[in-house]
């Protein structure tokens, strides 16, 4: 197997990922608010466009889920949806943002007429594209609510200059444009899709929380160094690799590993795999018998492994 389709000689505290992401959304403390009272509502909210969930709270009547509302991004205000309410721990102001109002009618309506001119303003600025052969490729289009403004949203190799195609949108649209460079983990985030376990993306319906993920959660899960079978379809190692990665690391603590040596009716054997999922475990013996038990039969003294009650072998 070649070094391009696999993970083999990769380090294992290296992370194969984009830069993070800079939070789109304005909270307390770029506002200047220094501090929340315990008993204010706080409520999850989603940004339509670009599925960025986030904190946010509200002074007035309480919110119910799917309620429409104004929140102030970092490009102007815009929709965003409520999830529903967070209880627990207050997190800090700075990763709690604002609701400015709740969304009329009139918000609805122009929200509505801004997605069906989003497809168009994509197929115009994909031709510009072509035309002025940027390497560059369009992911998604987005019209503000509150200003007069449109975000592109691309992916790239390498940087763009795309000046000349700012000159060309400006002078179609009459208004304000701002193109965003994204990764291509953002990119899935965004877009969504079903991944090879037949379920939508974990970026865009689990968490849209990009996390880190090392070539290390892969081996510690004895998974396949394969790029083909660990990593998502946006190319990246799958994000799924970090929500089990604590499981699997908390059952390494507790459970023997491979390789070890067990003593058994008087007789050693050696744990030969362990299935951290089904708490399997099988040996073999020095003359060659097979055997499997659960891991709940094994206990640890001094430092050494045995097993608490009769196997059949």
């Amino acid at each position: 197997m070649s070094d391009d389709n696999d993970y083999e000689n990769i380090e294992d505290d290296v992370v194969l990922d984009d830069e993070p992401k800079v939070n789109n959304v304005i909270t307390g403390s770029d506002a200047g608010i220094e501090s929340i009272a315990p008993d204010t509502p706080i409520y999850r909210l989603r940004l339509l466009y670009s599925h960025e969930t986030f904190l946010a709270v509200y002074r007035e009547d309480s919110l119910a889920p799917n309620t429409m509302v104004i929140v102030p991004t970092r490009y102007g205000r815009d929709l965003a949806q409520v999830i529903g309410s967070v209880r627990g721990k207050l997190p800090p102001v700075s990763e709690i943002a604002w609701i400015v109002r709740t969304a009329t009618q009139e918000d609805l309506d122009k929200a509505c007429k801004n997605h069906k001119q989003e497809k168009e303003t994509f197929d115009i600025c994909f031709k510009k594209i072509e035309q002025h052969k940027l390497e560059m490729k369009l992911v998604l289009v987005h019209y503000l609510l509150e200003e007069p403004k449109i975000l592109f949203f691309f992916t790239a190799d390498n940087r763009v200059d795309f000046r000349e195609l700012v000159k060309d949108l400006v002078s179609v649209f009459k208004m304000r444009i701002e193109l965003r460079q994204i990764g291509v983990r953002d990119e899935a985030r965004v877009l969504g899709g079903l991944g090879v376990c037949g379920r939508g993306y974990c970026c865009h319906c689990v968490s849209d929380k990009l996390k880190p993920v090392s070539i290390k959660m892969a081996k510690d899960q004895k998974l396949s160094l394969n790029s083909v079978k660990i990593s998502g379809p946006c190319g990246r190692l799958m994000c799924c690799l970090f929500y089990e990665y604590n499981f699997y690391s908390e059952q390494q603590r507790t459970l023997p590993q491979e390789g070890v040596r067990v003593s058994h009716n008087n007789e050693t054997w050696r744990i030969t795999e362990v299935n951290p999922v089904t708490g399997q475990i099988k040996m073999t013996s020095d003359d060659g018998r097979f055997m499997t038990a659960s891991s709940a039969q094994f206990e640890r003294t001094d430092n050494h492994w045995r097993l608490r009650d009769a196997v059949k072998v």
